[in-house]
């Protein structure tokens, strides 16, 4: 069966209108907070990385339908029972209902400033020189992905330029499916709003996005 993403919605039309809320308000709910610190906390223990965590969450069939800290709920529900973590009658007891499986790491409460502090920074060495230059003109890949992708499908197959080189980070199309860090060159590439919307699009509109050099080719 092939990948798909159900979040890659990015310029798509009929979502509805997008209604901003007040800066600062980061939870609707008491358990929305403790969704994100399951999610933190399972995270820490070396089960998988953040990559797989997205791959997780956007697999989910009815990712739609689902509100921000739901697919959070979601996706730490699958990886639990992929890596036989969590058991089907624990997931509908709500409880434990069986000998907790040893971990590799536990993220102690008193750990938990420290940590997020250090955050999981994805920069390494770089093993050869970057492909691309600031100001030169490049080409994203128009194929579609049978993995999980950081390049937005409204960007595929579009014409922009590199505005910065970001250094060697952890490519995320491979650490997602536990094919191994795989570093590449990462670059900010601005976009024309009409390139990758048409003439419709408002003038002077432009859009960054960071983009890994296995997404990119020099345009003609």
């Amino acid at each position: 069966m092939s990948y798909r993403s159900h979040a890659d919605l990015g310029g798509e039309d009929g979502h509805g209108r997008v209604v901003p809320e007040p800066e600062g308000e980061l939870f609707h709910a008491p358990w929305e907070r403790q969704a994100l610190a399951l999610t933190l906390a399972m995270g820490a223990t070396g089960a998988w990385n953040l990559d797989m965590s997205r791959s997780a969450r956007e697999t989910l069939p009815d990712y739609s339908t689902l509100s921000y800290y739901e697919l959070w709920i979601k996706g730490l529900e699958k990886l639990l029972a992929e890596r036989g973590l969590i058991a089907a009658d624990e997931l509908d007891a709500g409880r434990m209902l069986h000998p907790a499986p040893p971990l590799d790491r536990v993220l102690r409460a008193a750990d938990v400033p420290a940590l997020l502090a250090r955050g999981a920074p994805t920069e390494r060495p770089a093993a050869a020189p970057p492909r691309f230059a600031a100001g030169e003109r490049v080409r994203t890949r128009a194929s579609r992905f049978d993995h999980h992708t950081r390049l937005p499908g409204y960007a595929r197959g579009k014409i922009g330029r590199v505005e910065h080189v970001r250094g060697v980070h952890v490519f995320a199309d491979t650490h997602a499916h536990g094919r191994g860090e795989q570093p590449q060159w990462l670059y900010t590439v601005v976009f024309s709003g009409r390139e990758l919307w048409g003439d419709d699009c408002a003038p002077g509109l432009g859009v960054s996005i960071d983009a890994w050099e296995p997404y990119l080719e020099i345009a003609p």
